[in-house]
């Protein structure tokens, strides 16, 4: 038997940063995303008893798309089965061990592969997508009793807690409820998802209008994040004051979905984005608001960097048939505009 999951990678449309720890403890944040026709995809694959460690027997896993692998022997694995997560693979190995020391299942004999639709650092939450898709896949072989709420939320605590990394948790559950939702986020990490049904009509307007550019840099994102809930912690009032706005972005966007008010979603990506460079420093920087402004120029009404920002994907809303004229005026910064349409399945498992 093998068994595969996927979850669809996600834009964020308004409230970027108020799922951020200690912001949304204190205050309360909201986001409004929408998943992507791209995917982190995983694959389990059992191993015969009698296969040779030169075969894969005892652990293998393989992320496909970033040419890593690494093999385990399981007589050489420590005393508590744990994987040791150091180096490369951790999201792998995190969710490998997380599941061990829940499930008690044996850590031997399978293969973990993995492959996801868009670059690592591409601020399209690649990394929390992929830890929704290999828990899917364990899920699946294992028929764990996990629901939508619970496989976003183990995500959240194997990403942040068991990993240590930085981060918020919008990713977790865009990923694993899919299609378009307003969210919400409290202390105790307390989300409720709210999906949104906006006619299908503005959502092929949407559609058509929101070009996807991947600017062809990646960027760390933790130290972006890190940078932001310190300065909710030191109560700088400036980042502080920019994350209540960009809360209110979401409240905006989604009044504007809904109603089918798209000639105002450029202007509300725009005050999204002088807003999200006041969270903190690294949010911007030269090439990126060269990018935009180009874009504006050429006919878009606003936009957006995906993700904390500094790189990787950006969005910018073309009304009309601007898009094609904005596209083609950001050819000279070496990126590449990506195809996509909106999904509205979340992740989905099966077994063959």
């Amino acid at each position: 038997m093998i068994y595969r999951s996927k979850a669809p990678l996600r834009i964020g449309l308004a409230g970027g940063g108020t799922d951020v720890s200690p912001y949304s403890d204190i205050y309360g944040g909201a986001i409004l995303n929408a998943t992507l026709s791209l995917y982190a995809h995983a694959t389990i694959e059992p191993i015969e008893e009698n296969a040779r460690l030169s075969d894969g027997q005892g652990i293998v896993l393989k992320a496909i798309d970033q040419q890593e692998e690494e093999c385990f022997d399981p007589m050489a694995i420590g005393w508590n089965n744990e994987l040791p997560v150091n180096g490369k693979l951790i999201l792998l190995k995190g969710v490998c061990n997380r599941i061990q020391k829940d499930y008690a299942v044996p850590m031997k004999n399978f293969r973990l592969s993995t492959f996801v639709d868009a670059p690592a650092g591409s601020g399209l939450g690649t990394s929390s997508t992929l830890v929704v898709a290999i828990i899917g896949a364990f899920t699946e072989m294992l028929k764990l009793p996990l629901g939508e709420y619970d496989i976003a939320h183990y995500a959240y605590e194997i990403e942040r807690k068991d990993l240590g990394l930085a981060g918020g948790k919008q990713d977790q559950y865009a990923a694993t409820f899919g299609g378009v939702n307003y969210m919400e986020f409290y202390d105790e990490n307390k989300v409720i998802v709210n999906p949104l049904r906006i006619k299908q009509q503005y959502l092929f307007e949407l559609e058509n209008n929101l070009l996807l550019y991947y600017t062809s840099k990646s960027r760390e994102s933790a130290k972006i994040i890190q940078q932001q809930a310190d300065n909710v912690i030191s109560q700088k009032e400036t980042s502080i004051e920019a994350m209540h706005q960009l809360k209110h972005q979401a409240q905006m966007m989604k009044e504007a979905l809904l109603k089918g008010r798209l000639h105002e979603i450029g202007e509300i990506l725009d005050f999204g984005f002088q807003q999200k460079r006041k969270m903190a420093a690294g949010i911007s920087n030269e090439l990126m608001d060269e990018i935009y402004e180009t874009a504006k120029a050429a006919g878009a009404t606003g936009g957006k960097r995906s993700g904390a920002g500094g790189g990787g994907f950006m969005i910018f809303y073309c009304p009309g048939n601007t898009k094609y004229n904005v596209a083609k005026s950001l050819e000279r910064f070496g990126g590449v505009h990506r195809s996509y349409q909106f999904v509205e399945h979340g992740l989905t498992t099966w077994t063959i």
